[in-house]
């Protein structure tokens, strides 16, 4: 019996793979590899199939067969929400669609348990903090909406096929596992500063009027480490309970600020920085910060690492990256 592990060659992906080995458990990935590195997995075995195209049924049903899988983690997805403002077509197809020809090729098999990649975008500007999961969904881009209509197809599929289900809505992901399986993309607050680090500029903070401690937004970061973790949490509750749909927030419960993330950066990098104040962003919240107790009293999981760990692997990452791509 083994695992499938859908974008399971990405940088969330590749922890969840790397602790599955670890603790013993038979794994296969499915990947498209338009983002995703093989050489993050190494010999684990890799179907390469484009989950949204017309093919990708009948070539995953061969996999689930072959590997005789009885779990699936799916994290193959677009997840800009930026683009998914400017391409909403495109995310629904490759979301929405690649999901469905997931379960359409479930439908029959051994699979019992399925865990899904949620995001705390389905939850939009929240009113308040800190976000519980009965808090309004109201996502504010395509991106958002393929994820809380990924979280319905996930509910009516495990009640159709009698399995179990999770939906894990991320907060803000940053870090390492392993330097070699950093995040690479600059596409989120941390990211981006590294690479502005690296390239000798300044980072950039959008808004610091907001109504927070040193005025800048305030975000609940989780270790990427932390995150796949919660994944084989889930796994693992779904298969002792009888449930055929749950939603889980995965965070730490605490938040830390813009200024926050930037001087930590300042300490592990051993870099002075001053940030660019630029003016707020439209839509942007002033804090989001998650309720992880139902997380915690389901799954006896709670986050582990703190901002220190989170700045400093992903730093550890990006020195490690350079240093292989000089020649």
């Amino acid at each position: 019996m083994s695992v499938l592990v859908t974008g399971g060659a990405g940088y969330i992906g590749s922890h969840v793979v790397r602790l599955l080995l670890e603790r013993g458990d038979d794994v296969v990935v499915v990947d498209s590899l338009a983002s995703g590195d093989r050489s993050r997995i190494g010999d684990v075995p890799l179907a390469t199939i484009d989950l949204a195209g017309d093919a990708a049924v009948a070539a995953l049903r061969a996999v689930l067969t072959e590997h005789e899988v009885t779990a699936v983690v799916h994290l193959a997805a677009l997840k800009q929400a930026g683009q998914s403002v400017e391409q909403p077509a495109r995310y629904y197809r490759e979301n929405i669609g690649g999901l469905a020809n997931v379960f359409a090729a479930i439908d029959g098999s051994d699979v019992d348990r399925f865990v899904f990649s949620s995001s705390a975008a389905v939850y939009g500007n929240p009113d308040s903090f800190p976000v519980t999961e009965e808090m309004p969904t109201r996502p504010i881009n395509p991106y958002g909406e393929t994820k809380l209509a990924g979280e319905w197809l996930v509910a009516s599929a495990g009640r159709a096929l009698g399995i179990n289900t999770a939906s894990l809505r991320y907060f803000n992901v940053a870090g390492a596992g392993w330097p070699e399986l950093g995040d690479s993309v600059p596409m989120n607050l941390l990211t981006l500063a590294i690479d502005a680090v690296h390239r000798g500029e300044q980072p950039r903070v959008f808004g610091h009027d907001f109504d927070t401690p040193d005025g800048t937004g305030v975000r609940d970061y989780v270790h990427v480490l932390d995150l796949a973790d919660a994944h084989i949490a889930a796994l693992d509750y779904l298969q002792r309970a009888d449930e055929r749909s749950t939603v889980l927030n995965v965070g730490t419960g605490t938040g830390a600020s813009v200024l926050d993330v930037l001087t930590q950066l300042s300490e592990s990098s051993g870099r002075e920085l001053s940030p660019l104040l630029m003016d707020r962003r439209p839509g942007d919240p002033g804090a989001v910060i998650a309720d992880v107790s139902r997380m915690s009293e389901k799954l006896g999981w709670r986050a582990r690492r703190g901002l220190e760990d989170m700045v400093g692997s992903a730093w550890q990452a990006s020195e490690q990256a350079r240093q292989g791509a000089q020649p």
